[in-house]
């Protein structure tokens, strides 16, 4: 039995924002075999998604939030941050004595500071952010493995009891998911780093770029390869909803951080044309190299597979096919050097470097290339 569900103390469980995360959580408690009832909180026509995906049991609208956790014992809190912000007050007084609710907020000091205001002292809050995602959004996109294998982490607080604390810490790894515990400080400080000046270096390098190739008539995008899209993928995120209030509940962070890199940056400019650019160079690639690989991140690293093959019809949809048989997953895929009638490059992404290798040893056992790059 899955410690999701061995002696859990939460049989009732609450989602408000049945989206991704929220119905990815739903999914994932089904899967690992929760026995409890899961109730969904979300716009009505999200609830009946939830229910017929088998995310949530039943719903309610947000305005029906007193009804719908009324017997809840642990609630997870899924919408964007500034939505978690106004709606936590609401769902501190909606819960019964002795329940738990956390979020999936991808900043912590505003939430946690809205929790601490509610008043309750029958009832528990302990912040939590999910180190995972993806480039798609809603219910639809809901998957019940989103968590596997991904860093989760909580924001301890010394008056939530312990057999909560720790029924929450079974429920998240019996999804898969790895725990790790930091201070609302450390955490929003952390994400500053390591995620959200990643996302504005990426959006302002893409739009130099943008701009540059205006004025150059669309030479330098007809040019860009595979290295620039690979640095400034997360540049096609949308502003709204979730990079609007990150931005707005963590500013400091995130100017510390743009302030850090303006002063590493002008640095390495001065080194520019000189031997001494070597060593910061030989700094990076032992830093990059020790990453770990084995978990998920705010930007998970894709293992790569390049795959020359010719272009006629059908022969994507037959490398698709021949690495499905062996039960290899595509995580990504683009179209490289291909022009009409002539032979081209595909460049597959895995989650994993053995699962690259495997891709690499099916292809070629068919008569492809492939080799990693």
């Amino acid at each position: 039995m899955s410690t999701a569900n061995r002696s859990s103390p939460f049989r009732r469980i609450g989602i408000v924002g049945v989206g991704l995360i929220g119905g990815s959580i739903g999914l994932a408690l089904r899967r690992t075999g929760y026995a409890g009832s899961i109730v969904g909180i979300s716009r009505p026509e999200t609830v009946e998604k939830a229910v017929s995906l088998g995310a949530v049991d039943e719903g309610r609208d947000y305005d029906e939030v007193d009804r719908g956790l009324a017997e809840a014992d642990l609630v997870f809190l899924c919408s964007p941050i500034r939505h978690i912000i106004d709606f936590l007050p609401a769902v501190m007084a909606a819960v019964p004595a002795g329940a738990l609710v956390t979020d999936a907020g991808s900043t912590k000091r505003r939430i946690v500071d809205a929790a601490a205001a509610s008043g309750r002292s029958d009832a528990w809050f302990l912040g939590g952010h999910p180190m995972a995602g993806s480039e798609k959004s809603g219910v639809t996109a809901a998957d019940p493995f989103l968590f596997q294998n991904a860093i989760y982490i909580l924001v301890p607080d010394a008056a939530v009891p312990e057999d909560l604390h720790q029924g929450l810490r079974d429920l998240l790894r019996g999804l898969g998911a790895r725990v790790l515990e930091l201070s609302a400080e450390d955490h929003d400080m952390v994400v500053a780093a390591i995620s959200h000046l990643p996302q504005l270096l990426a959006t302002s390098l893409v739009e130099m770029v943008g701009l540059l190739d205006e004025e150059r008539e669309g030479l330098l995008l007809t040019l860009a390869a595979g290295g620039f899209r690979d640095l400034t993928r997360i540049a096609s995120s949308p502003f709204e909803p979730v990079w609007n209030d990150i931005c707005a509940t963590n500013p400091d962070r995130i100017l510390e951080m743009v302030d850090r890199f303006q002063a590493r940056l002008a640095e390495v400019r001065d080194k520019v044309g000189a031997a001494a650019l070597e060593a910061d160079f030989e700094y990076a690639n032992r830093i990059r190299d020790g990453i770990p690989r084995d978990a998920k991140g705010f930007i998970h690293r894709l293992a790569e597979v390049l795959v020359v093959c010719e272009d006629r019809p059908g022969v994507i949809a037959e490398i698709a096919s021949v690495l499905a048989e062996k039960g290899v997953n595509i995580n990504d895929i683009e179209v490289m050097k291909v022009r009409e009638g002539e032979g081209g490059t595909l460049r597959l992404g895995f989650d994993a470097d053995g699962v690259a290798d495997r891709a690499v040893e099916t292809l070629e056992a068919v008569g492809y290339r492939a080799r990693r790059p």
